[in-house]
């Protein structure tokens, strides 16, 4: 390859990576993937998550598109937005790994709306997959029901943090649960363990999230609701 062509390749080349980086430079369009990596999502369902309008949200995900970041299929009037492949969570785990690594505002950050999580005793996956083969303990996870339905861990009761209050009463009470949602910095297990600890159970919560442990190459289950989730 001669110099000019060495030169062309490698401008074509870094221009390409651009394109996802420019995607990803923006922090409403990572909320918006951190979002579809629990499960697809409609422009509306997404716009009402993020509190964006519904035209900004489209925009963002259009970019995303161009990326090759999301795909998208459409069922009657509606278009449901996902999450292209596990690799796009990969960059998402860099990316929030980079940051814990290099930013000290993320701490400061996390202590002053999250306080202290050092008393939730998170539990790492392996741990978790371990005690629930020697069952253990219960593992309930408090995301809305939809994205349980999309993916969970096997085992896991659908218990939305909303409605776990109503449904203490199920719980054994010697019971160690744990209790786990969306992410690391998710904040419906931190509620859930902190409600389960008031009413005198064990409870921990699992350090992070469904996305994590997929991408982890453990066991994931999907569909119908087991017989012991509350009522609605």
């Amino acid at each position: 390859m001669d110099p000019v062509q060495h030169r062309m390749f490698k401008s074509k080349l870094f221009q390409l990576f651009g394109r996802i980086a420019k995607a990803l430079a923006n922090a409403r369009r990572l909320e918006l993937l951190d979002l579809l990596a629990q499960s697809e999502r409609t422009v509306e369902e997404l716009a009402w998550e993020t509190g964006m309008s519904v035209a900004n949200t489209s925009q963002h995900l259009q970019a995303l598109r161009h990326a090759g970041l999301v795909e998208v299929r459409r069922e009657s009037v509606y278009a449901y937005y996902r999450m292209a492949d596990e690799f796009v969570y990969r960059a998402l785990q860099v990316i929030r790994d980079l940051a814990e690594e290099r930013l000290a505002e993320l701490d400061r950050v996390v202590s002053t709306y999250l306080g202290d999580r050092d008393k939730l005793e998170a539990l790492g996956a392996e741990e978790l997959l371990q005690r629930t083969r020697e069952g253990k303990v219960v593992v309930l996870d408090v995301r809305p029901e939809d994205e349980y339905l999309a993916a969970h861990i096997p085992g896991a009761r659908s218990v939305p943090v909303s409605r776990l209050e109503d449904y203490l009463g199920q719980l054994p009470a010697d019971a160690d649960v744990v209790a786990y949602c969306r992410g690391r910095y998710c904040v419906f297990a931190d509620e859930a363990v902190a409600l389960l600890r008031a009413h005198g159970f064990s409870a921990r919560r699992l350090k992070d999230g469904l996305p994590d442990w997929r991408a982890a190459g453990l066991p994931v289950a999907t569909g119908e609701l087991p017989d012991a989730s509350p009522p609605r």
